[in-house]
């Protein structure tokens, strides 16, 4: 029996790992986490019977304490309450569902404790991949990517050198504004760039995808997980989003993942640690598909990705400047406060003026955080 705590439980993917978990006898659910939302928590608890609930708002927390008084279920409160979940004795992996860099402190105390890492946070290693990656090798803990793309890098990977790797082809479906030009952008809606055409995901993260910046992030990741310099990993739009990312290696062989899109896969992949198990759900009909087809990304228009790059070149706490940029434009766009294409005249004004710190800590890398949104909130 393999037992899984989840960071963000009540979210997209933390829903879907109860689903996945919710079909196999041998996967056992012990911790759940949410930042607020204390329904949806209390359903999960009376439907999996964790051992702990985390919750984030320390108030919502004695609110479901008194919610869940008849069952076994201990509920605890604040970040203090998310590193006893990222710690707990009785789990194996730790999922890291968690949206923000809320989740970077939790992911250290996880993989100090020992716990195998199904990583699903991105700002975990776009932030601190310089402090996760080595701390992961010295506790000789596994960080096994959820997300789709790095997912599909990682099953084409299984069984080969990384050494070999020549280059890494990371996909992209080119969101709900593919083939639009930046006059075409000037007016559009949030109702507008939340119309993924094939993907369902949380706001956050579908307007990411709408202005690359997503896309950004995962070349980002790809650097640590698979070790491999930006130079050497490649975006390509693939509309269909059919094929999930690919592996070239140095004899010029091409490895690819191909699947639906349905997230679950990558998830019950990283649960089993690599090893296939059988899901049910839709299979891929190619006589349907007919065709797959590919584009270069338009960096020119969707300047998210290129702003990206830059700063994962930059180092050092450019990519926490980059992201938390990213997160505080995304935010006021989503309250309708700025244009779509003011997301990245913010990133950019924001990573000119700001100094790089080499090697940041995780205290460094919180505190630039809220600094980066003090400092837009003043400008904007």
């Amino acid at each position: 029996m393999k037992k899984i705590a989840i960071l963000g439980s009540t979210g997209s993917i933390g829903t879907q790992t109860l689903d996945v978990i919710s079909k196999k006898e041998d996967l056992e659910v012990v911790g759940i986490s949410a930042g607020s939302n204390i329904e949806m928590l209390e359903a999960q608890i009376r439907r999996f019977h964790p051992l702990l609930a985390a919750v984030g708002d320390e108030k919502k927390a004695q609110e479901l304490k008194i919610k869940v008084a008849d069952t076994n279920c201990r509920v605890v409160g604040g970040m203090d309450g998310l590193l006893e979940l990222a710690q707990m004795e009785e789990s194996d992996i730790l999922v890291t569902a968690i949206v923000g860099m809320i989740g970077i402190r939790p992911t250290i105390a996880g993989i100090e404790a020992g716990k195998d890492i199904a990583l699903a946070n991105k700002e975990t290693l776009v932030t601190a991949g310089h402090l996760i990656i080595p701390l992961a090798k010295k506790c000789k803990v596994r960080i096994l990517p959820v997300d789709s793309e790095h997912s599909a890098i990682f099953q084409a990977l299984n069984g080969e050198e990384s050494r070999r790797i020549h280059k890494l082809l990371v996909t992209a479906s080119g969101g709900p504004f593919r083939g639009k030009k930046r006059e075409e952008l000037e007016n559009v809606q949030v109702e507008d760039a939340l119309k993924h055409p094939n993907w369902s995901m949380g706001q956050k993260i579908t307007i990411d995808s709408a202005t690359l910046v997503n896309k950004g992030l995962e070349v980002m990741e790809a650097k640590w997980l698979f070790g491999v310099p930006v130079e050497q990993i490649q975006v390509v739009v693939q509309p269909q989003s059919v094929i999930h990312s690919m592996v070239e290696f140095e004899d010029g062989a091409v490895m690819a993942q191909l699947g639906t899109a349905d997230m679950r896969l990558p998830i019950q992949y990283a649960l089993y640690g690599g090893e296939r198990r059988f899901l049910d759900g839709e299979r891929l009909d190619f006589a349907a598909l007919k065709s797959i087809t590919f584009e270069e990304p338009d960096m020119k228009t969707f300047r998210g990705l290129p702003l990206a790059i830059k700063a994962s070149k930059i180092g050092g706490s450019m990519p926490t400047v980059f992201n938390a940029a990213n997160e505080k434009a995304v935010g006021m766009f989503l309250k309708k406060q700025i244009r779509f294409l003011d997301i990245y005249s913010i990133i950019e004004e924001t990573m000119q003026t700001h100094t790089v710190i080499e090697r940041p800590d995780v205290e460094t890398i919180t505190e630039l955080e809220q600094d980066v949104y003090r400092q837009i909130g003043g400008r904007w």
